[in-house]
């Protein structure tokens, strides 16, 4: 079974415009994320489990 070069230069026409439709489809531009913030809600719970651990040594040491 003989394959002619004209069906040979065909498919590989058709894969060329396949794999640059592939490429133009798999290239999609997401947003990039927002910059994280601080609202002062983890400084708030840092500060309170150091008090807390104050508290405790302060409790354990008066008794």
């Amino acid at each position: 079974m003989a394959v002619s070069s004209a069906s040979l230069r065909v498919v590989a026409f058709l894969s060329l415009i396949l794999a640059a439709l592939m490429t133009v489809a798999s290239s999609q531009v997401t947003a990039p994320a927002p910059a994280p913030t601080s609202d002062g809600t983890t400084i708030d719970q840092a500060v309170a489990y150091v008090l807390m651990l104050v508290a405790l040594v302060l409790t354990y040491i008066m008794h």
